[in-house]
């Protein structure tokens, strides 16, 4: 099943070797479904939830498909990347919170709090393309600071901490611009796990209405996305391929994302193609 025009979810299909199929098994594969390993937490679950239910928050995201997908011919920046980002996101928190100094904590922002920032920045951070591409960064702060206002106080009561909580979610969804850097640790994720949603699906619908250029075809190539555990100090990036055009994904989507995170130092990345390592950053 691959994305359409509305972000219906895909799966994908690999192809790989028996070896390369078992290794996906035991570690995190950047998909929809990934999303759903982080909300063990019942704020955290409950804010995916009225992210997911809102029908302010969905119809933007509609019109982020209709303006980037239908429109541009762009590939996916509606609901089903909105979920993908965060799972991925989530996902490269976790691994990095307990070795990376966390400065929003000394604001006042627990754990708890900070994984509320990683999935609401995540979700919302591609929402002002409903009004354009250009500067959707920008306009992604303003539509979502309503938003935020109302979702926060079912989660957060303390109206301060709900205030400080909204910035940082504001600062995430700017700073995951190419031209802005990120000023957090939740920031830094939410930026990498963007980057992370590369594989195929996401380029099918521009490529079938007849969009061919590098972007397109490279993106064609990527079969598969995995996060795991690195060293002890750094989260490793897989990205499976069955053509090197895919390099231009790892090295002009995931790379720039990267350079812009604040967290590059904690962050490796392996190009594969059949399983044999041809590129790493």
């Amino acid at each position: 099943m691959e994305r359409d025009n509305h972000g219906t979810p895909r799966v994908f299909t690999a192809g790989r070797a028996e070896s390369e199929q078992q290794r996906g098994k035991d570690m995190p594969q950047v998909s929809t479904d990934l999303v759903y390993s982080h909300l063990g937490e019942p704020r955290v679950k409950r804010m995916f939830h009225l992210l997911e239910n809102d029908p302010e928050v969905q119809g933007c995201l509609h019109m982020s498909n209709v303006m980037t997908v239908n429109r541009l011919k762009y590939n996916d920046h509606g609901v089903v990347h909105s979920r993908i980002t965060a799972g991925s996101a989530l996902e490269i928190f976790d691994l990095l919170t307990h070795k990376v100094e966390r400065n929003t904590e000394q604001s006042g922002i627990s754990n708890v709090d900070a994984r509320i920032i990683v999935l609401c920045g995540a979700y919302l951070h591609d929402i002002g393309n409903s009004i354009h591409r250009v500067d959707h960064h920008l306009h992604g702060c303003i539509i979502a600071r309503p938003i935020l206002d109302r979702l926060l106080a079912e989660v957060t009561p303390d109206e301060d901490l709900a205030l400080r909580i909204r910035q940082e979610i504001l600062h995430s969804i700017f700073a995951h611009d190419d031209d802005a850097d990120c000023l957090t640790l939740e920031a830094g994720a939410i930026t990498v796990g963007d980057g992370t949603d590369m594989a195929e699906g996401r380029a099918r619908v521009p490529y079938n209405a007849g969009k061919v250029d590098i972007h397109a075809l490279s993106a064609l190539s990527i079969k598969r996305v995995e996060i795991e555990q690195g060293n002890e100090n750094t989260v490793r990036i897989l990205v499976h391929m069955d053509n090197p055009s895919g390099v231009f994904q790892v090295d002009e989507v995931l790379g720039r994302k990267i350079r812009t995170s604040g967290i590059d130092p904690y962050i490796e990345v392996v190009a594969l193609m059949d399983g044999e390592e041809i590129k790493t950053l």
